[in-house]
């Protein structure tokens, strides 16, 4: 099942709507999708290595278009749901010193969530819902996507052909590891 699984992938990394496919991901992981893009980056990359860096500025792309609509959701939805709530509870002052130290911290926040396994869409929600400047999380999400995506393309265009013999002979291994990483992201998220 897992090498029917990943013989999928490799069809669909070298498929002529491949790049659209990765635009898709890419944006909706940035607000609502739990599954990052790095699942057809990877593949892709693997498939047409002279492609890196087009697949990598599209992913980056796609990305931070996809985090201005988590933030948008996050200042939306704040605005009309959750605000009114904790004024009728007292509690919008505790809001209100919540959103001053998130954003004390927000580049690094940003930063952080941008490229490591952690959730972005999470950050791209907060930062709208206490409304970071725009222009400090367009910045920062920019600058943590880039180096994501360009350093996995960068590492797979010099290293495609043994990466890629290491995940076919070790396929099943492969697959445990991302799945323990991407469940490991989602505890940390949970109980942190």
């Amino acid at each position: 099942m897992i090498q029917s699984l990943y013989d999928w992938t490799m069809r669909l990394a070298d498929h002529p709507r491949a790049l659209w496919a990765l635009a898709l991901v890419a944006f909706i992981e940035s607000s609502v999708f739990p599954i990052p893009p790095d699942v057809l980056m990877i593949p892709m990359i693997l498939a047409r290595p002279s492609r890196a860096w087009l697949i990598a500025t599209v992913a980056l792309v796609a990305s931070v278009l996809g985090g201005l609509l988590g933030y948008a959701i996050g200042a939306l939805a704040f605005e009309t749901i959750g605000q009114p709530i904790l004024a009728a509870m007292g509690k919008a002052d505790a809001m209100a010193e919540f959103n001053t130290r998130f954003n004390d911290f927000g580049f690094w926040a940003v930063l952080t969530a941008g490229i490591t396994p952690f959730p972005y869409k999470v950050i791209t929600i907060m930062s709208g819902w206490t409304g970071m400047p725009l222009a400090t999380f367009v910045a920062t999400s920019i600058l943590a996507r880039a180096l994501r995506f360009f350093i996995v393309a960068g590492l797979l265009r010099a290293f495609g052909e043994p990466v890629r013999d290491f995940i076919e002979n070790r396929l099943g291994l492969v697959f445990t590891a991302f799945v323990a990483i991407l469940i490991g992201g989602f505890l940390l998220v949970r109980y942190l």
